[in-house]
Formats: structure tokens, sequence, C-alpha cells
């Protein structure tokens, strides 16, 4: 069987081609769209052009699959569409536009999935799995690969850059705001957290800051892991980048150029908090808990 899955986020629209027999699957494709719906909330809703644009991504995808002969796609949302005020009215014009349904993940079940995708069949055994993306940050508290509490924080690094950020990178008072707001919620969220001396990271944030520290700090190539000194360090060098530092950025993470600054004083001040002394990146996340949860469960019953 081949599935497709795309994950419509607030940040990316992501399209994942697997090819699955029995409770195996393969990684056949990625393809990504750097959409950014959510500077298409105006006023708390989902805009007629953020539809606009969702339905284009969704229509190449549904015309990228029938080209190769498949047929089954699967959308989901996350905050994209969770944190609007419209949510019902902008997923029914998607499904009207494309002919795809919409499933829109709750903060819990998008934590519960991205815990299934990413820490059962890899990462550190016990921790805190972060997966920070574009409006949304999940976490998830597990030990021996079972989770003990999740939740959902409402921000992400293209949210914080868009709420917070005047220009290309945040200043230093933007920069404290957008630390201030994390802690705001973690607060909230997680008024009595328990620390964890290992993070197993999610999304494209955390993807990039490895990325960047190889070049950086002269590390092997593919490196998964960043110890929290290697993030602090890596925060304190690209907080104000010179010109040296925007040509690494542009190397390296590209696309992520002005989220990477907000998205890295995320993952620092829940390093902080949490007492991190490191963050293993893993390459699976909420698509493959997805595929697992809805595709392959209800495949075996």
């Amino acid at each position: 069987m081949i599935c497709g899955i795309v994950d419509l986020g607030s940040n990316t629209i992501r399209l994942s081609i697997y090819q699955c027999e029995g409770s195996r699957c393969r990684l056949l494709m990625n393809r990504k769209v750097m959409a950014g719906l959510a500077d298409y909330v105006v006023d708390g809703e989902m805009s007629p052009e953020g539809v606009r644009v969702a339905c284009e991504v969704l229509l190449e995808y549904k015309s990228m699959m029938r080209n190769l002969g498949f047929g089954n796609l699967l959308v989901f949302a996350t905050a994209s569409l969770r944190n609007v005020s419209n949510t019902a009215e902008a997923a029914d014009q998607i499904t009207q536009a494309t002919g795809l349904a919409v499933d829109v993940l709750s903060g819990a079940e998008e934590a519960r999935l991205s815990f299934l995708g990413a820490v059962q069949g890899a990462g550190p055994e016990s921790g805190l799995l972060i997966d920070l993306g574009g409006g949304s940050t999940e976490l998830v508290r597990y030990e021996g690969r079972e989770m003990l509490s999740s939740c959902s924080l409402s921000l992400g690094s293209l949210s914080l850059f868009s709420r917070f950020v005047s220009g290309l990178h945040p200043t230093k008072g933007e920069r404290k705001a957008i630390r201030a707001q994390v802690e705001k919620q973690l607060r909230r969220h997680q008024p009595d957290l328990l620390p964890a001396a290992h993070a197993c990271g999610v999304g494209g944030t955390a993807r990039a800051a490895c990325k960047v520290a190889d070049l950086l700090f002269r590390r092997p190539e593919g490196t998964r892991t960043l110890a929290a000194r290697e993030l602090r360090e890596l925060l304190d060098r690209l907080k104000e980048p010179d010109r040296d530092d925007l040509h690494l950025l542009l190397k390296a993470a590209p696309d992520r150029i002005h989220t990477l600054i907000p998205g890295l004083i995320v993952l620092d001040t829940l390093a902080r908090a949490y007492g991190l002394e490191d963050l293993t990146v893993s390459l699976c996340g909420v698509r493959e808990g997805y595929l697992q949860d809805r595709v392959l469960k209800g495949a075996s019953r």
C-alpha cells in the first residue's frame, strides 16, 4: 500500500509518501512548501488568502499523487487551523475546494502522535519530547518510552517571529519578550514540571539548529545531538548575526533565516527550565505517528 500524509502546519505544508507492508513502512519521498500560514491569520481568523494558499499546495500534492499513480492521500492540520477562531469554516472551505478532508488535531492529540512517531522507536528512553513547530510547541514528559504527561504551548518559531519581531532578526528587547512569553506559557501549562536530562527534538528548527552547529562548531556533518551548552553558544553567536553568520545561516538553513532565532530562544528557555543536558533530533515525528495510528492500526483491525 502506498499512502501520502500531508501535515498542514503553520510554517510548512509537508507531504510524505510511504510504502507500507503490514506494520512496516518505508519513506519514499518528502515534499515541503514554506507556506507560512501563520502569517495569514487576521484578527484571530484564517484569512481567505490563507485558505487559498493552503488549497493551492494541497491541489499540487493531489496532482502529484495522481501523476505517480497513488490515490491514498490523507491531510491533517495542527496549530495552523487549531489556533484560529474559524477552524471549522476554514477546514470546510479547504475540503470543498480540494476534495480532501482535513483532520484538525487537538494539542493533546498532536503531542501523542508526535511521541508515537518520534520516541517509541528511537531517541532517549526517558526524558522530554519537544515538538517545536511554526505555531505550537508540544511537550511530552516520558519514562521508559511511556508518556507521563503532555501539554501544548500555543507558540512556535513563526508565530513568535510574526508577533514580536519587527525586522529580520529580533532585537535585544524582542528576544526578552519572546523568552518571557515562553516562560509565561510554561508556568501556565507545566507549573510543577519535572526535570529531565535528555530531550528528543522534533521539527525543522531542531534539525536546522544541528545543521548550523555542524558548520559553526566544525562538528561531523549529520550530527543529531545538540548539547545544552552548544545550544546556548549557538544562540549567543547568532542573536546579532554579522555578515559571516548570515552566510552560514544561508548555507545551512536558508528557509529558516527569519525563524531560527525565535526557535532557538524557545529551545534554550526549555533547556534551562528542565535542566536539559542535551537534545537529540528525531528524523520522525507527528506524520509517522499519524501513519501508525490512523492508517496502520486501522488496516490491522
